[in-house]
């Protein structure tokens, strides 16, 4: 998947959410570390909760809320989301 400047910005101030240290220092760190994770950007909430579903994960009574605070999600900020599983 090909990540543009606002994801992986987003990823790089952001990553401490999911791990206990960082793990990419540049935008080239960062793109090759969510390419290794198979990292996804989706465009709303629904693919968010959508992406999960496919993948197993039980949101069942979860709300939106509680799902977009996932240490796994990023709001990038313009109404995407990047998924990164670990």
């Amino acid at each position: 998947m090909q990540f543009d400047d606002d994801v992986l910005e987003c990823f790089l101030e952001n990553q401490l959410q999911l791990f206990p240290r960082e793990v990419a220092e540049t935008l080239e760190e960062a793109e090759h570390f969510l390419d290794d994770s198979m990292a996804v950007v989706v465009n709303s909430v629904a693919e968010v909760i959508q992406y999960f579903e496919d993948e197993g994960i039980d949101i069942e009574g979860a709300m939106d809320e509680e799902i977009l605070d996932a240490d796994e999600v990023f709001d990038i900020g313009d109404g995407r989301y990047l998924i990164v599983t670990v």
